[in-house]
């Protein structure tokens, strides 16, 4: 069971990496674009913040420096991706993207560590970081809702990239049975939401991957929101 154990947690890692570097894609378009155009700045600041608070987590625990590694490897590509983001966004998204990864990824991962260190010791520390983490894995997962009601929307799935979607289903699905084989129930919790969250993302990607493109439709109901309310933010991994 151990070999096991430990075969099934490589296998996690490995599509945790490959999750992390899925965004690459849509990054190169950004880049040759030089427009974030409505893809989302939040999957990116969350995956941070969560990747963030796993890397300590695997720190602090004893036996967990698989966990420290692969996060920690999260944190310096998403720190990539939202930088890219900030460089190409428009400057009201730039502003707006800015201050929730300052009060995310700053202010909120800051004040869980400060705390767990000054207040919690030992194992009470541990459980409370992953729980913590379990929550934020939540998050993470949750975060491209705003691009599947995009998808319904406008009937098209070119802001909902597929791979971020599949990797988020299979890394979730990984992880959930690693959970079951260990009998964590804080892992398990959480990537169980992500598997179904991944699921439903692929189903919508099935039903719309024929649609037209909605470059032309999103981008004239950008600039007409806009100059009635300004531009707003646009709403991937874990790792455990």
């Amino acid at each position: 069971m151990a070999e096991l154990n430990f075969f099934v947690g490589v296998i996690g890692n490995i599509i945790s990496i490959l999750m992390f570097l899925s965004p690459m894609d849509t990054f190169v378009r950004i880049i040759k674009k030089k427009s974030t155009e409505d893809f989302s700045s939040m999957p990116y600041i969350c995956t941070l913040l969560n990747s963030s608070l796993w890397t300590y987590y695997g720190i602090i625990k004893e036996g967990e420096y698989l966990v420290a590694t692969v996060n920690g490897f999260g944190v310096f590509v998403q720190i990539i991706y939202i930088l890219l983001f900030l460089l190409y966004a428009p400057k009201t998204i730039k502003i707006k993207s800015a201050i929730m990864a300052g009060i995310l990824d700053v202010g909120v991962l800051g004040a869980a560590i400060l705390t767990s260190e000054i207040a919690l010791k030992g194992e009470t520390r541990t459980n409370a970081v992953g729980v913590m983490g379990a929550g934020l894995n939540i998050l993470m997962y949750a975060s491209p809702l705003a691009a599947m009601k995009t998808v319904v929307t406008t009937k098209s799935v070119e802001y909902m990239p597929f791979f971020l979607s599949f990797f988020f289903f299979l890394n979730g699905g990984v992880w959930l049975f690693y959970a079951f084989l260990v009998r964590d129930v804080i892992l398990g919790v959480p990537n169980g939401s992500g598997f179904v969250l991944g699921a439903m993302q692929l189903i919508l990607y099935c039903i719309y991957r024929n649609g037209k493109s909605s470059s032309k439709h999103v981008s004239k109901q950008g600039l007409e929101e806009g100059s009635q309310y300004n531009e707003h933010l646009i709403s991937h991994p874990q790792l455990s």
